[in-house]
């Protein structure tokens, strides 16, 4: 029986791919801020990931095929500025300092497990070219992209120096109905549900011309999945390479529930606290070594979110 270690397991990625792998049958062990889920049989103490020899103890004595480290440290680009020596500090401890103890505890103790590192577009800050492949220049302009791209290349360092098997996955916007109503597409989801049921009478959005690359989440985990089995350790950017406006999501989902969007959807650019760059990631990496492609297209998804909200 295969074992995992999944660091974030209580986030949207992370409750997806404890589903995707207790179906594949694996023993799981979830980390995340306040819990530790174990298998039936074990006894773990509550771990925490920014503490070396805890981590290294649940490495050594568990000895996980694989761990996913998916643990972040963000806000949406309509929460309140926070650019400051805090979030430095939480994001370092997220992005770079809890990889680091578990590399370091693969190296020492479990030389055969193989790290998957859940990265972000956001390293390539304002991407010059109009779509991102593994090759793109890292450059990035806010805390969490600095954290992210310092995670990355500390996965990329134990690779090449240690021969430990550290892949990293770019991620791009990946939604679910696990998703947090602070990130804009399910806020559009709930106020189009909201708005049907008569709770609620408009949706007040900050920009509907930011152009995002939209794909949907049970999918990037099953990339996941098969970057962490492929043959040898790299970079993937996990991304549809498809452009797509809030005004576009504004659309489908209003208009699959049967509403006029333009009635009830109003703009307030006075709410975007943080720049949204364009950012469009090239998968075909990805498709070519995995064999990995999208389930649902960007309409199927929307539906799929207003369904598993039991919006329509």
């Amino acid at each position: 029986m295969r074992k995992a270690v999944i660091v974030g397991c209580e986030g949207q990625d992370g409750r997806l791919l404890n589903d995707l792998l207790t179906k594949k049958g694996y023993r799981i062990v979830g980390l995340d801020k306040h819990i530790i889920k174990y298998p039936k049989g074990s006894r773990f103490k509550k771990i925490d990931i920014t503490k070396r020899e805890e981590v290294f103890s649940l490495i050594r004595l568990f000895k996980p095929h694989e761990v996913y480290y998916l643990a972040a440290f963000h806000h949406s680009s309509e929460s309140l500025p926070d650019e400051n020596v805090e979030l430095l500090r939480h994001s370092y401890d997220a992005h770079v300092g809890g990889p680091a103890n578990f590399l370091e505890a693969i190296k020492k103790f479990s030389r055969k497990t193989r790290l998957f590192y859940a990265g972000s577009s956001h390293i390539f800050g304002q991407a010059k070219n109009k779509l991102q492949d593994e090759k793109t220049p890292i450059n990035p302009n806010c805390i969490y992209g600095i954290t992210k791209a310092a995670g990355l290349a500390l996965c990329r360092f134990y690779r090449s120096r240690y021969k430990i098997f550290a892949a990293t996955g770019i991620l791009y916007n990946h939604e679910s109905a696990l998703r947090s109503e602070k990130f804009v597409s399910m806020k559009i989801i709930n106020g189009a549900i909201n708005i049907r049921k008569g709770r609620q009478k408009e949706l007040v959005l900050g920009d509907l011309r930011a152009v995002i690359d939209w794909g949907y989440a049970p999918d990037y985990v099953r990339a996941m999945h098969l970057i962490v089995n492929s043959k040898l350790p790299d970079d993937f950017i996990i991304a549809t390479g498809k452009r797509h406006m809030v005004l576009d999501f504004v659309k489908a989902a209003f208009g699959y529930l049967g509403l006029d969007w333009k009635l009830y959807v109003k703009e307030n650019r006075g709410m975007m606290h943080k720049q949204n760059f364009c950012r469009i990631g090239n998968p075909a990496k990805l498709k070519r070594v995995t064999g990995w492609k999208p389930s649902v297209d960007f309409k199927e998804m929307v539906k799929l979110l207003l369904v598993q909200q039991r919006g329509i």
